[in-house]
């Protein structure tokens, strides 16, 4: 499916419903304000789960993975 995070990014509105799905906990306000912007995304996901950006960072790479197919 996506190739790149580029590529994620760029069809933002389309990914935050698989955003949404794996991190049930954002709210759709937090969804749209990371804007396909990765970074914001670990810092959401490390605000709301409380875990360390790194581990936040590991599920953002296994959840782009994943969508590479």
């Amino acid at each position: 499916m996506a190739k790149s995070w580029d590529e994620i990014a760029s069809r933002w509105t389309r990914f935050s419903r698989e955003v949404k799905k794996k991190w049930g906990a954002l709210t759709d306000d937090e969804v749209m304000q990371v804007n396909g912007r990765r970074e914001i995304l670990a810092g959401k996901i490390q605000e709301r789960y409380g875990i360390a950006v790194e581990d936040a960072n590991k599920q953002i790479d296994a959840w782009a993975a994943k969508l590479r197919g």
